[in-house]
């Protein structure tokens, strides 16, 4: 399994990541969503490298010149609520994605930071020999990005998954080593820490992901992801 960490090499990456962890910068939720946006993008442009292509004559105003074009068919699935914004950033560059989307929450223990992952909706197309893409900001334990995984294996066997997050966390890189294929799979973050939290937030990370791209839940979604599951 193949890990790439795009802050061991100084780029612009390492300014959008400084600008995301700034507590003070964090109140301009305008800019931390457009930083997001724009990791989707980097990241999508470095991943396109591993994509496969094939060669094809375009006809030019003044002839014929050899370009090559990306064969593989690509599924971009997102993890909601924050997800939206890394998966809008993706899209813009990979037009031509089929788009996948899981929801997927923590439900807490009352009283207690035990948590279980739920899946309620997922819409996704046929990804039988494609090439997935997962798009999650944060990859904090991997439970989420497993469960979505094998929820979006209902839908085929791709030929290549390649997990992507902004902040991955030591413990979840080794979750995904042991829940994912090892042979077909590639994990792309942006940065990683050593860390997590009695919550399983990651330390330092940069907080809550989902509030600071859309505002805090209310108390009453809060208390809801405490009660027994329900279905939509």
């Amino acid at each position: 399994m193949r890990i790439i960490n795009l802050c061991q090499q100084n780029s612009l990456v390492s300014q959008y990541m400084c600008e995301l962890r700034d507590k003070v910068l964090q109140q301009d939720r305008m800019r931390f969503r457009r930083n997001v946006q724009r990791l989707g993008q980097i990241l999508a442009y470095e991943m396109s490298k591993y994509f496969d292509f094939e060669a094809t004559d375009t006809i030019t105003p003044l002839g014929v010149a050899r370009t090559h074009t990306i064969s593989d068919q690509v599924v971009l699935a997102t993890i909601l609520r924050a997800g939206l914004p890394f998966h809008e950033g993706f899209l813009s560059y990979l037009d031509n994605a089929e788009n996948a989307f899981v929801s997927a929450y923590r439900k807490y223990e009352p009283g207690s930071d035990t948590f279980d992952i739920h899946i309620e909706y997922m819409a996704c197309p046929p990804i039988e020999g494609k090439t997935l893409v997962i798009a999650d900001p944060m990859l904090a334990t991997g439970s989420s990005m497993e469960l979505a995984y094998r929820a979006l294996l209902s839908k085929g066997t791709p030929k290549h998954v390649h997990v992507a997050c902004v902040i991955a966390s030591d413990q979840a890189i080794e979750f995904v080593k042991q829940h994912f294929p090892d042979d077909n799979t590639t994990v792309w973050a942006c940065d990683i820490d050593h860390k997590l939290n009695s919550h399983s937030y990651i330390i330092p990370g940069l907080g809550d992901a989902g509030d600071l791209l859309y505002g805090q839940k209310s108390d009453w979604e809060k208390k809801l992801e405490s009660l027994p599951q329900h279905t939509l």
